[in-house]
């Protein structure tokens, strides 16, 4: 292992005024994204999906690194670069995302656990040799205003981060810790909190005790927000609040980087919040992005598979990474969507 480079490669990825491009959905859930705008469900049409954002003019100002799934990672561009090289030639680090899904938790209903680890060594290994540098796994938390997340839910999935985290920086791959707190439900902001300090509290246990080198992480948290049938909506600057007060109390000072998830929240809302971030005082850690719909939906509505508006889809996703990278300096503001 090594902790020089790794520590390198994360404080990289949580470089001043970037974050990272999520481009790891897994085929189903971007075929459904396809579909809801008439696009063909296709290897080819993804491929091509994702050559658009990889060719971005000037994606580099703004992102820092991007996350692909094993079907991208194995791809090429038309002319036939492969996908990491042609990353790599617009200075962005390479991902990859290594966990095989949630699934449902035996003996706990409504829970689930990410499975991936058996054979996760071995893919470890290859994907470095394929380029990657960092890697994702996602562990997934219900809740609700009584009954979730249970303890066995919380600790398995904390558990399970932790061994990925080992094994990546064994493989000399950056782990980005994704524990998530769905916002699906009518929870209150409050019960959001409770349980987003209670599932850190429980991971970076597990970390420690996994021996996990925490100057070689970075963590990939959701926002703290009321459920979206909750209402009404959280403002900016509460959402602001309760996640800092939540990240003080839990997240150690060695952690290089922490880079919010999107979590279902639209563009405008993610950026808003974030910016709330930024004017909120000094904090311990670098605070950016790692949004995928955020970022990608309105320039996949332009494209809608047609090669004749690529174009206007890239400048699409770059304003959206633009205000992004606007929010990581307190900048970012509605007037911004109107440009």
């Amino acid at each position: 292992m090594n902790i020089e480079a790794l520590t390198a490669t994360a404080r990289a990825m949580v470089a001043s005024g970037k974050g990272l491009l999520a481009m790891d959905e897994s085929n189903g859930t971007c075929n459904k994204r396809f579909a809801s705008v008439g696009i063909p469900q296709t290897v080819e049409m993804r491929r091509a999906w994702r050559e658009l954002l990889l060719t971005t003019p000037g994606l580099s100002t703004c992102i820092s690194g991007v996350i692909l799934v094993d079907e991208t990672i194995r791809q090429a561009a038309a002319v036939g670069m492969p996908f990491t090289r042609v990353a790599q030639d617009a200075g962005l680090l390479v991902g990859i995302k290594v966990d095989t899904g949630a699934k449902a938790l035996a003996a706990h209903p409504g829970e689930t656990v990410t499975e991936g680890l058996d054979g996760l060594r071995e893919r470890l290994r290859s994907y470095f040799e394929m380029g990657a540098r960092f890697a994702k796994w996602r562990g997934v938390i219900a809740v609700d205003d009584m009954r979730l997340p249970t303890p066995a839910c919380t600790a398995v999935n904390a558990h399970a981060l932790a061994r990925y985290a080992t094994l990546c920086q064994e493989a000399g791959l950056v782990p980005i810790i994704e524990p998530e707190v769905l916002m699906d439900g009518s929870h209150t902001q409050a019960r959001c909190q409770e349980v987003t300090v209670a599932v850190l509290r429980s991971v970076f246990e597990q970390l420690v005790l996994q021996g996990v080198v925490l100057e070689a992480i970075v963590l990939k948290p959701n926002m703290v927000v009321a459920g979206l049938a909750c209402t009404p909506e959280n403002t900016p600057a509460e959402v602001a609040d309760a996640t800092l007060q939540c990240l003080r109390r839990v997240v150690p000072a060695a952690v290089p980087g922490i880079m919010f998830l999107s979590g279902g929240q639209s563009g405008e809302d993610a950026s808003g919040r974030l910016n709330a971030m930024h004017i909120e005082g000094e904090r311990p850690w670098p605070l950016s992005f790692s949004f995928a719909r955020a970022i990608q939906h309105p320039a996949l509505d332009i494209w809608a598979g047609k090669e004749a508006n690529r174009v206007a889809a890239q400048r699409a996703l770059m304003h959206r990474a633009r205000c992004n990278s606007a929010a990581l300096k307190g900048e970012y503001s509605t007037a911004m969507e109107a440009t």
